[in-house]
């Protein structure tokens, strides 16, 4: 595989120990707190181990149901306090996050359980691995560039299928600090798997994921994994914080018709996401956007959106011409 390849296929982001926070910035708990909420994690880990038992027994909404109270309960037992702002749709949709931690994946299931698309590594973890697998997790082999195209055929049909489908298109962790613009991952959001919710027809639906200290009402990377760090360090950093809120923002759904562009589709889902103008990179410019079409406009909380249509200038939706999905998916896209 060439560099250039590999570079595409495992993106990475700009983030380093400087984005962590420094000894003393955030607010602790004592260290038997510490302690108890790691035994009360391993608990839950447990328990995730019995619902993988439980789960191919289970009709799809109890089994859905179950996954999220264990999510929350897991939540809690750590002393993590969700915040969600807006309302997941009833039906099946692609749900798109910016990728800050390993508790993410714990968050959207404690939201609204979905079949996450995760590496193909996370089968191997122990416990984990098996509550993945049972929860009809959709693996990537990031080592097979090849089959990407199969995997996005496997999201299309369990979108098909009526299941939801949870990815982050930005393939890497990264602080999403205030400012913190040099950190995010180049190319922005992968617009490969957004083809399965334009072939199966099924909306895209922007969650942003942000944490914060309630303790001093403010931002914070306590609970972010990045870089070379290990996983024990960052489950140290966040059993130790006070008062630690994860918020769920639940964007607009985008619609997207049968011809919709994914690589316009994910530029409007990570603008929905960052709030911010998605970066675009260099090789991608020239067929990013189509003619006439500027960086996507932010999406509000609430209404849908449809993607036929084509994002202007003027904070407005206007009508833009048609744009021929790409059927054939290399690793840029």
């Amino acid at each position: 595989m060439s560099t250039m390849a590999y570079d595409l296929w495992r993106p990475s982001s700009g983030c380093g120990e400087q984005c962590l926070p420094a000894a003393g910035e955030v607010p602790s708990v004592p260290v038997a707190r510490r302690v108890g909420r790691l035994l009360a994690g391993a608990g839950m880990l447990l328990a995730g181990v019995g619902l993988v038992a439980v789960l191919p027994l289970l009709p799809a909404r109890d089994g859905q149901a179950a996954l999220r109270a264990w999510a929350r309960g897991t939540a809690r037992a750590l002393s993590i306090r969700l915040v969600v702002r807006g309302r997941l749709p009833r039906r099946r949709s692609l749900l798109v996050a910016n990728h800050v931690s390993w508790l993410d994946i714990l968050v959207i299931l404690a939201v609204g359980p979905a079949r996450m698309v995760a590496k193909r590594e996370v089968r191997s973890w122990p416990l984990v691995g098996l509550l993945a697998a049972a929860a009809g997790t959709i693996f990537v082999d990031r080592a097979r560039p090849r089959d990407l195209p199969a995997t996005v055929a496997r999201a299309a049909d369990a979108l098909r299928a009526g299941h939801p489908v949870a990815v982050f298109p930005e393939g890497t962790t990264w602080c999403a600090g205030e400012g913190a613009v040099d950190c995010r991952p180049v190319g922005g959001f992968r617009p490969a798997l957004f083809q399965a919710a334009v072939d199966a027809g099924a909306p895209v639906v922007p969650l942003r994921l942000s944490y914060r200290s309630a303790a001093t009402n403010s931002a914070t990377t306590a609970a972010a994994f990045l870089g070379e760090e290990t996983l024990l360090r960052s489950v140290r950093r966040v059993v130790a914080a006070r008062n630690l809120e994860v918020r769920v923002t639940v964007a607009a759904a985008l619609h997207p018709a049968g011809d919709a562009d994914r690589r316009v589709l994910a530029r409007a889902a990570e603008s929905a996401v960052h709030l911010v103008p998605a970066p675009v990179a260099p090789a991608a410019r020239r067929d990013a956007v189509p003619v006439g079409a500027d960086v996507p406009v932010m999406v509000p909380v609430g209404a849908d959106v449809p993607v036929a249509l084509v994002p202007s200038g003027g904070g407005e939706l206007a009508a833009g011409r048609p744009v021929e999905a790409v059927r054939g998916l290399d690793l840029a896209a």
